[in-house]
């Protein structure tokens, strides 16, 4: 796959306020919340993952954290995406639980992939595959694949034709002791996909369960 175009932050104090909502969320927020943000900041994640804190949504739940990552290979970004963890001590019907893992990630396609008529559901495939490979429990899965071309005219007739891939997703991450999902692994599994996406080459073998797409360019080969 192509470079993703740009990072999803606009990059205007989304560090600060970030920071300034993680300390809030730690004086406020409930333990099993506290505790899930904690297992985020101490996952291991692949070298080629470049990830930061960023702004969460307000409104989708009392309490958010959310984390933006790239792959970055070469100096080049291979792909993006953002993860947020929503929680209600509540409860939430829709989600049947407590917590709730939400996500975005583009990248671009290469030419021969963005007409394949298999993209949408072996991309979905990939999120289901990588939360099997780890062997993680979750429930209530749902989201989109869409993938757009853009075609250039008058003056910027001279830029090549462009197709982007994206993924829309939630899920229902499974509360383990305390009432705390392992978060960390969900992050792992979610890098796992956005690796995927990317193009790279699984970690270990693990992660060989994930199907892939014929015709893929090895990202180095640029």
């Amino acid at each position: 796959m192509a470079a993703a175009q740009g990072r999803l932050s606009d990059g205007t104090g989304g560090m600060d306020d970030a920071k300034e909502g993680d300390q809030d969320a730690k004086e406020t927020a409930p333990l099993p919340f506290r505790a899930a943000v904690d297992a985020l900041k101490g996952a291991r994640l692949r070298p080629e993952i470049e990830i930061d804190p960023t702004r969460p949504p307000q409104r989708l739940a009392p309490y958010s954290y959310a984390l933006e990552a790239a792959v970055v290979a070469e100096d080049e970004d291979l792909a993006d995406g953002r993860l947020v963890l929503l929680h209600d001590p509540a409860g939430h019907e829709a989600w049947q639980g407590a917590f709730r893992l939400v996500t975005l990630i583009r990248a671009e396609l290469e030419p021969e992939m963005a007409t394949d008529p298999l993209l949408p559901d072996v991309s979905w495939s990939w999120l289901t595959g990588a939360l099997q490979a780890r062997g993680l429990s979750y429930g209530e899965p749902s989201g989109t694949v869409t993938r757009a071309s853009s075609h250039y005219f008058g003056g910027l007739s001279e830029r090549p034709s462009a197709s982007q891939i994206e993924i829309r997703a939630s899920w229902t991450p499974r509360e383990g002791l305390g009432g705390v999902p392992d978060t960390a692994a969900h992050l792992a599994a979610w890098c796992d996909l956005l690796c995927q996406i990317a193009g790279l080459p699984p970690a270990g073998p693990g992660d060989a369960s994930v199907v892939t797409l014929p015709q893929r360019r090895d990202p180095h080969s640029r």
